[in-house]
């Protein structure tokens, strides 16, 4: 299946190579050629040359050569079909295809797509003139948004009434899902997918618009951010947001900063750092790293500080290996995001990205740092907490540099670390277990898969007693947030990127009935005590503020203690489930 040659070869020779390259360098004619800078490498004196006769290039610098088709493909980064289209499309050929049916379906996405770029402008122009979009434009003004990035962005606002852009763009119900624009309510009217948000479209990395991130209004109810659904157009798990405008920088720089949120991208925008992307409400997947690979071979890591430190380590260092990249971590201030540090320390934000570090000697920076080293049991301790990361590193020469970094930092024989490396038995039995402050990874959690398990079953009086900061492992808790905002089992799965919603789809196939809903959360909420106890000892170990957490430790500790029997009235658990959640909104509402 693929693109009829005929149309190919029409696609070629009705191109002018001349005025395609001319929009990417600066061509003057030199006799039957015409001649200038390479756009493929840095150079002063032009070594470029373009036959139009042919429509051949060729560089005598970079020996970057080809035709058309070439041209695009290697500037634009696109696969063969892809770059006869986006010539196609230059020159209106209306393109054939080998099987009928890849033409049609092809011809249907361009349409969706085309549904998506006018909600762009619908979205666009109701920020920019909407009555009700006033306090819309004030918080973006508050959050450092000028006129000139709304408009280069093309920042949006969804109304907060059911069907606007429904109406606005008068398609047929099928279209509306398809596209990922809206849904069909119970009833059979249609309804927008955003609504009463700010909206940032996401484009793909040739620019067509494919879905959006909503942001919910300061003291508005709902989730913080609504993705688009999965749809034709649509997979999250595909689509990097800000691909389109950064990847060209991320060409000529050699790397790619991948961070959490729009704004983070932005942020980075702002401070003249162009070379950003953001995950679209999804962990970091394959795709997004196949993706990458096409334009560069090193990441750095800029999410939040401690968000960085929880990837799991074991599938950095396979994308590492698989993909021959390099996986960097931005030295970001701890509970600061980029977004926030754009406005008030830009050259702090650069300078974080200048100073990246490799994946494993952040997390050792930080598992270190908890320690006091006052003593040779905090350094013992210290020791065996980061022997057990440079334990999960495959290379054995790297493994090697890095307990030598250990020995010096925490004054101990490199030959007695080796050793305990090599014998995890003899570390002790606080290092057979994880470090001081736990690092969840993407790994199976029993109770909190159980846990999802009572939500889809409707256990509506232990759902009361969830919030998203009892599920640690980032896909356990993406899942949660959509069942709690979807209607059902199937809406959520539509919500998910394909990891998380084959999961979602194991759990509700095997769902126990016998599951005991009050162990169940006496277990999650205990864990969640636990974990947070451990990062307030250290928060009070690194700061000294030991006075104003202690209240909270010992709360906390209480309730490790008694939740080692499971309550069996829920009713009891509410105020540690309260508390929990409480913090984690006070904590996002800081950031």
């Amino acid at each position: 299946m693929g693109i009829v040659d005929e149309d190919v070869e029409r696609v070629r020779q009705s191109t002018d190579i001349v005025k395609l390259v001319s929009e990417h360098t600066q061509l003057k004619r030199v006799g039957r050629r015409w001649s200038g800078l390479c756009p493929f490498h840095n150079e002063k004196t032009g070594s470029f040359s373009v036959n139009a006769e042919e429509g051949l290039y060729h560089c005598f610098g970079c020996k970057k050569s080809g035709d058309a088709i070439t041209f695009v493909r290697e500037l634009e980064h696109l696969d063969f079909p892809g770059a006869i289209e986006h010539l196609a499309r230059k020159a209106g050929i209306a393109l054939r295809y080998t099987d009928a049916n890849e033409g049609a379906a092809r011809n249907k996405r361009k349409e969706l797509i085309g549904h998506v770029n006018r909600a762009v402008d619908i979205y666009h122009d109701w920020l920019m003139t909407h009555p009700s979009a006033g306090e819309a434009r004030g918080y973006l003004r508050q959050r450092g948004f000028d006129g000139d990035m709304v408009r280069a962005y093309k920042v949006g606002y969804a109304p907060d009434t059911w069907d606007a852009l429904a109406k606005k763009l008068k398609i047929s119900d099928k279209d509306l899902v398809d596209s990922g624009l809206g849904k069909i309510n119970s009833i059979g009217k249609q309804m927008d997918w955003q609504r009463g948000r700010i909206v940032f479209p996401v484009f793909d990395e040739r620019g067509d618009a494919v879905g959006f991130g909503g942001r919910i209004m300061p003291g508005g109810e709902g989730a913080k951010y609504i993705n688009s659904q999965e749809c034709a157009v649509y997979s999250k798990s595909r689509v990097l947001y800000g691909l389109n405008w950064a990847k060209e920088h991320i060409v000529s720089s050699g790397e790619a900063i991948i961070c959490e949120g729009y704004t983070d991208v932005t942020g980075f925008g702002r401070a003249g750092i162009p070379r950003a992307v953001a995950t679209c409400g999804t962990a970091l997947t394959d795709d997004h790293l196949k993706l990458l690979k096409r334009f560069t071979n090193r990441i750095v890591l800029a999410f939040d500080a401690d968000d960085a430190g929880k990837a799991a380590a074991d599938r950095v260092y396979e994308w590492e290996q698989k993909y021959e990249i390099e996986v960097m971590v931005a030295d970001l201030p701890t509970g600061v995001d980029p977004d926030d540090l754009s406005r008030s320390d830009p050259e702090r934000l650069a300078d974080s990205i200048t100073n990246a570090l490799s994946f494993l000697e952040f997390r050792l920076d930080r598992v270190l740092g908890r320690h006091n080293m006052d003593s040779i049991e905090h350094r013992a301790r210290a020791a065996e907490d980061g022997l057990a990361l440079v334990a999960e590193h495959p290379n054995a020469l790297v493994r090697d540099q890095y307990v030598m970094n250990i020995a010096d930092r925490c004054r101990m024989d490199a030959d007695r670390l080796r050793e305990m490396l090599r014998n995890p038995r003899r570390r002790g039995s606080a290092v057979a277990e994880a470090p001081s402050t736990p690092m969840p990874q993407q790994g199976s959690d029993s109770v909190e898969d159980q846990a999802i398990q009572l939500m889809i079953g409707e256990d509506q009086g232990v759902a009361e007693l969830f919030s998203e900061a009892l599920f640690v492992t980032p896909m356990r808790r993406e899942i949660f947030t959509a069942v709690r905002q979807a209607a059902s089992v199937r809406e959520a799965v539509d919500m998910l990127g394909s990891d998380e919603a084959n999961l979602l789809i194991e759990l509700a196939a095997s769902s126990d009935d016998d599951l005991n809903a009050s162990a169940v959360a006496s277990r999650l909420l205990g864990k969640a005590a636990d974990r947070l106890a451990r990062q307030l000892e250290a928060e009070a170990r690194t700061t000294g503020n030991i006075e104003l957490l202690l209240p909270d430790v010992k709360f906390l500790r209480q309730w490790v203690i008694d939740l080692r029997e499971p309550r069996s009235d829920l009713t009891e658990l509410a105020p540690l489930a309260d508390w929990v959640a409480m913090k984690s909104d006070m904590a996002s509402e800081a950031a």
